[in-house]
């Protein structure tokens, strides 16, 4: 694999076409609009239901190593495609003849045997996309052969009575991600205690007042799409403010050092949301630093280990965090690809193929590994790929389809026909 295939994922987390309709759409941290899209900017209607199930989309960017978090111990090529990088039997949690878990996956361990947690392998898009740009364009739109610019998450919020943009909400940039764009409502923020509306941001609540209706003023009677998103972008903020402004006191501690420190605030901020009940269905957060050419790494050291950590110690907080709230979250992550069964010459791996899916939380038939194992291949192409047996589709679709029953799956996944593997009670 080529150095340009890391500079594209270094291009994909700086800039494309989200930041373009970001920098239009945002002010300051957080785009409270109805949606920029295209050339418009389209209404929302108001009216979220609080008490609702909450579906969380943690996206692994960068393509995970799925081999390495849900190891296939029992496929006897995963151990010779990986002399120096496989995980050793000995050292697997959750084992049972096939798989075990990572190492690093310990704070999470009493999910799994609660039947809170479960994973499905051998995931992944339907035909092989090797690059970060079109593989998460492809995994976040869900619509394959469609022209339209709308993610998956757009269309099934789209799908409530009367939309409203906080439906759907993504939290550690204002950047929105491909699945929430479209004409349905949505927001974006960096932090959730940054939101704010420009001109009524004051520290003094009269002074917010007095700007809040100047602003009303000015606004009065006019229509369009200017108008159309500010009266967007006041209902958002006048939504979430006290939120924003109170002061979030976790039930328990999450992890401070970095990696995992910006998912830890993340999830916070997902959960304080979750606590305050105000209607959200969907809160999507990113977590980057998967893209692993080299340095990946043993139980010992490098960037796999410690990614692993971070992220099994921030779910592992905020699960707890939720309490019995979990009853009504469901978390699922995703990633644009997984990485070959075979370690590169640079202690790495490259970009694969087939992956793997971690469902977390409410209605989650947990605690064993779902999906069909395809076996694995070793020596027979330089290329040895991790092949798909599920569609991603089919297990978001289960998802939706369980927690959310009054969303039609074939409108959220058109062309997919629905086919539930059973990963969900």
């Amino acid at each position: 694999m080529t150095m340009e295939c890391c500079e594209e994922y270094a291009r994909l987390s700086a800039m494309s076409r989200r930041a373009f309709l970001g920098a239009v759409a945002a002010t300051g941290t957080v785009a409270a609009t109805t949606s920029l899209f295209g050339e418009s900017v389209l209404q929302a209607t108001y009216g979220a239901a609080p008490g609702g199930n909450v579906l969380v989309v943690l996206s692994f960017r960068g393509g995970v190593d799925g081999l390495g978090l849900v190891v296939p111990h029992g496929d006897p090529a995963y151990a010779a495609a990986r002399p120096t990088l496989k995980v050793p039997t000995a050292s697997l949690l959750a084992k049972d003849a096939m798989f075990g878990l990572h190492p690093g996956m310990a704070p999470l361990e009493w999910a799994w045997n609660s039947g809170e947690l479960a994973a499905v392998h051998a995931v992944g898009l339907p035909v092989p996309d090797r690059s970060h740009f079109s593989a998460i364009e492809k995994v976040e739109d869900a619509d394959p052969g469609s022209s339209e610019r709308r993610g998956w998450v757009n269309r099934m919020v789209g799908l409530n009575t009367a939309p409203v943009p906080w439906d759907a909400i993504s939290l550690g940039s204002s950047i929105a991600p491909t699945m929430v764009e479209g004409p349905a409502p949505s927001v974006a923020m960096a932090e959730l205690d940054l939101i704010s509306l420009p001109g009524a941001d004051g520290v003094d609540a009269a002074w917010n007042a007095r700007r809040l209706a100047a602003l009303e003023t000015v606004w009065a009677g006019t229509t369009g799409r200017l108008a159309s998103a500010y009266k967007a972008a006041v209902a958002t903020s006048t939504k979430l403010t006290p939120v924003s402004l109170t002061k979030y006191v976790p039930t328990v501690a999450y992890p401070t050092e970095w990696p995992a420190n910006e998912l830890s605030d993340a999830l916070k901020g997902a959960a304080q949301l979750i606590k305050a009940d105000l209607g959200v269905q969907v809160i999507t957060v990113d977590f980057g630093g998967w893209d692993m050419h080299d340095q990946y790494g043993t139980l010992d050291w490098g960037r796999m280990q410690r990614q692993v950590a971070a992220f099994a110690g921030s779910m592992s907080a905020f699960l707890k965090d939720l309490g019995v709230l979990r009853s009504r979250v469901t978390v699922a992550t995703i990633s644009e690809f997984g990485r070959r069964v075979e370690e590169n010459g640079n202690a790495g791996l490259d970009h694969g193929w087939g992956n793997m899916m971690l469902l977390m939380g409410a209605g989650v038939k947990g605690g064993k590994y779902h999906g069909t194992w395809p076996g694995l291949t070793h020596g027979t192409t330089r290329n040895d790929d991790l092949k798909v047996t599920t569609d991603y589709r089919q297990v978001l679709g289960e998802l939706i389809h369980k927690r959310f029953p009054d969303k039609d799956v074939t409108k959220v996944f058109p062309g997919v026909s629905y086919d539930p593997i059973g990963v969900l009670a």
